[in-house]
């Protein structure tokens, strides 16, 4: 293992350890005691809700480059990637497998299925950031009954510098980084723009996303710990912005840091927060485990026959 890789792994492993000693372990045991089946079938459902609409997005990403890609082949290849990437560290390494996966045999055929997953995964975080986004304007709704009146004013300066920010970026990719890059420049046409392509991709990720804060309540919910609607653009997307961290494997230890410094803000303990956060963290890994261990058994047992 890399030595950045083993660093990551120690240093999220001592984050989740001290999360877990701080919030205290009575606290975290006793919340998921109110945990049922049906908020644990529930959780796997929207599971693989996600997993379905992300091979369905990765599909239709891929079929606007020229690649044929079959449903079917995506959806195993999604359920082995979702794993990998809660388990290893960076949160990309499965990623590059499913590209590295579909690749062909012709000369530069990697080249093509990378350019698929790297802009389907572009797709998804681009949903996701919109809503992150939308809590910058949540957040100082949510926390103004308690500013002083003096600082009200900085509530609205704040809202103003984050659209300006936005409009910049948005100004500096179109007329600056997109001249430059004609063949990114098409490639980006075609998988989100063309023949009502937007509608298609931004339908899947909301939808997708949408699964995430879904499964989020949930698992708050599940421990006892119900969360306001408000929690979907501000505490939620706080919590799943931490496992796209370089330094995290799969948000465990630093999703639960932001879970237990959050779930305070609305009336909830920190241990509530961090039980949440497991449940999440553990309905995603079976949700994804289990059928990408089947499919991984079913492929090896196939190759072993036809090497017979």
């Amino acid at each position: 293992m890399p030595i950045l890789s083993l660093l990551s792994v120690v240093f999220c492993g001592a984050i989740l350890v001290l999360v877990l000693v701080l919030a205290g372990p009575e606290g975290i045991w006793a919340s998921f005691t109110h945990v049922s089946s049906g908020h644990l079938a529930w959780g796997l459902f929207l599971v693989q809700t996600q997993i379905w609409l992300s091979a369905l997005r990765w599909r239709f990403t891929a079929a606007r480059l020229g690649q044929d890609l079959p449903f079917r082949r995506a959806l195993g290849e999604y359920y082995v990637s979702s794993a990998l990437n809660l388990v290893l560290p960076g949160g990309m390494a499965g990623d590059a497998l499913r590209a590295y996966r579909v690749r062909t045999s012709q000369p530069g055929g990697w080249k093509r299925p990378a350019s698929a997953v790297l802009l389907e995964r572009a797709s998804g975080q681009l949903a996701f950031f919109l809503l992150a986004g939308s809590g910058l304007i949540a957040w100082p709704l949510f926390l103004a009954d308690r500013f002083p009146q003096e600082f009200r004013p900085l509530l609205a300066g704040f809202w103003s510098v984050a659209v300006l920010l936005a409009l910049l970026a948005a100004a500096g990719f179109r007329w600056v980084l997109l001249p430059r890059y004609q063949s990114v420049a098409h490639e980006l046409a075609e998988v989100f723009w063309r023949k009502g392509a937007f509608l298609i991709q931004f339908g899947l990720s909301a939808l997708i996303v949408a699964s995430y804060a879904l499964t989020f309540l949930l698992a708050s919910e599940a421990v006892g710990a119900p969360l306001p609607v408000l929690a979907v653009v501000t505490a939620v997307p706080l919590c799943l912005l931490s496992m796209v961290l370089p330094v995290s494997v799969g948000g465990w230890g630093t999703r639960e840091a932001a879970a237990a410094a959050l779930w305070p803000l609305f009336g909830l303990t920190a241990a509530q927060g961090v039980s949440a956060s497991l449940l999440y963290g553990t309905l995603c890994l079976a949700g994804a485990a289990a059928p990408a261990v089947a499919i991984a058994v079913w492929s090896f047992v196939q190759g072993k026959g036809r090497r017979a």
